[in-house]
């Protein structure tokens, strides 16, 4: 276990909120203590004579990540005005789990649906795949796509728009 690993796993640690961890692999054994705010790792490793391993080592402050840069979108304020006063009028279809969304069954296959479709209850828009297991979308109202929201092989998150149908 290089020094890289035991910072990565020292992270890991502190973000989950555990208050100790101990990790035996081999000859190395690793105790990881949070709490208060100092946080300490004991390392223990059997080492050939002449070469020196640290047997403690605190861990480094964690620096707060860089805040996401909101993305510029290509449309003008007007017109995302007009958008989104015509989106009321849609239904959105929204994700019930959290996964990778594909808009196809398989990368050479067409896509499920695209803007401009008409749609039944029940037809498939697209799968999630969450834990390596497809979940099959399926529209619960009949319309016309309106607009794809996500873009193919994206994360999604529970409950975030997917597709914005016309139900008229």
């Amino acid at each position: 276990m290089d020094l890289k690993e035991i910072q990565n796993l020292i992270k890991f640690v502190a973000k989950s909120g555990a208050s100790e961890v101990k990790l035996e692999t081999g000859d190395v054994k690793i105790t990881i203590k949070t709490g208060s705010d100092e946080k300490e790792t004991t390392i223990v490793q059997q080492v050939p004579v002449g070469q020196q391993m640290p047997q403690q080592m605190p861990a480094q402050p964690q620096a707060p990540a860089p805040a996401p840069q909101p993305q510029e979108k290509e449309s003008t304020p007007k017109e995302s005005k007009d958008t989104s006063a015509d989106d009321s009028k849609y239904i959105t279809v929204k994700s019930p789990i959290i996964g990778t969304f594909y808009r196809k069954p398989s990368p050479d296959k067409p896509a499920f649906v695209e803007t401009g479709d008409s749609v039944k209850e029940g037809d498939v828009l697209c799968v999630i795949e969450a834990m390596k297991l497809f979940n099959e979308i399926e529209s619960e109202v009949s319309g016309k796509i309106v607009k794809v929201l996500v873009e193919d092989s994206s994360p999604v998150e529970f409950d975030q728009p997917l597709f914005l149908v016309d139900p008229s």
